[in-house]
């Protein structure tokens, strides 16, 4: 580790070779790092990269006693991948996806170019670490760390590092229930399979996932949900209309917001502004268009295949693509509208 205060001291070996005017290759061929006496690397023992302290190998070749490093930990001393793991108890490959957590990410430093990060950081986001029950990664009982609205964005740096990345990984890093880990997940991994399918026609989903990396037992859910995701993309053009007629309805409309439902059928969102009644939009590719109560969650959630209900949901126009103007005016009238949607069929516009 670097001990708290010695970072600018540190030294490579391309380093150690310079203070000896020797060429880094002729310093490592004759091991003269590893000679009796010179002062052992400040990195873990499998370290890719070894890195010294300056005090002690300028005194090595000074011929003068070699100073002690500090023996006491600070917060603020620094840990590479190795040490960081064996702090928290993990394998350095489950750090691999942990230091994404924004939290961890904030505050790497790249010493010499080898990530570290400082031991109080470590050990504070150690500390908030989810304990284990119910076979979930959250306590019994215990809401998300994360707010659903962000877990996305949370999850999409573990994602990037790992592509091959667990939902009990995500879960413990981020300090939410597995359920919602699984979710997230999923739903990244679908959005960026529908992302390619759309920039190279003609491809599977299912070679698309295996080129991204994903694990043969997420691509099957991964699969199905990106053709949701698909066929959503697909009706780009309706949409459009339905946000223009209610913009000239005197509606304000938020952007598009695509999800796949519980019941893995297409949904897309849009909020309303706040001189609106309703406060938001949903359409879904089985039922048609539905207000929503929810301006931050406008998609029901565990529906169980069921039609959304309950109070603030009403099912507008008479089949699953109205009008756009028939959109707008059942939203400025309170009286248009059922409680269940009058049409159950298919998406028309895929």
């Amino acid at each position: 580790m670097i001990r708290a205060g010695r970072q600018h001291l540190v030294r490579t070996i391309a380093d150690l070779a310079a203070g000896r005017r020797l060429s880094k290759g002729t310093f490592s061929n004759r091991q003269l790092h590893r000679a009796p006496g010179h002062p052992r690397p400040i990195s873990s023992e499998h370290a890719k990269v070894l890195l010294w302290d300056g005090a002690q190998t300028d005194a090595y070749n000074a011929g003068t006693p070699i100073p002690s490093l500090p023996e006491l930990d600070d917060d603020s001393d620094l840990l590479d991948r190795n040490e960081a793991a064996t702090t928290v108890g993990v394998k350095p490959s489950s750090w691999d996806t942990y230091k994404a957590a924004p939290s961890l990410a904030s505050r790497m430093v790249r010493v010499k170019g080898v990530e570290h990060w400082p031991r109080g950081t470590i050990l504070a986001w150690k500390a908030a670490r989810p304990g284990y029950a119910a076979g979930t990664s959250r306590p019994k009982g215990a809401g998300d760390l994360v707010p659903r609205d962000m877990m996305h964005t949370r999850t999409a740096p573990l994602l990037d590092a790992d592509p091959a990345v667990t939902g009990k990984a995500v879960a413990e890093a981020l300090g939410v229930h597995l359920q919602t880990a699984q979710t997230a997940l999923g739903q990244l991994r679908a959005q960026r399979i529908a992302e390619r399918l759309r920039d190279r026609p003609g491809r599977s989903a299912v070679d698309v996932a295996t080129e991204l990396g994903y694990p043969a037992k997420a691509v099957r859910r991964a699969v199905t949900l990106a053709e949701a995701y698909h066929r959503a993309h697909n009706i780009r053009p309706y949409l459009a209309s339905v946000t223009q007629a209610l913009t000239a309805a005197g509606i304000t409309p938020g952007e598009p917001a695509v999800r796949v439902g519980d019941d893995g059928q297409a949904c897309v969102s849009l909020t309303l502004g706040p001189d609106t009644a309703v406060a938001a939009l949903v359409w879904h590719e089985q039922y048609g268009w539905f207000t929503s109560p929810s301006r931050r969650h406008p998609i029901p959630s565990k529906a169980a295949g069921r039609p959304p209900a309950g109070e603030g949901i009403r099912y507008l126009g008479q089949s699953v693509t109205p009008q756009a103007e028939e959109i707008a005016a059942a939203v400025l009238d309170r009286r248009k509208g059922t409680n269940y949607p009058r049409t159950e069929g298919g998406c028309s516009h895929t």
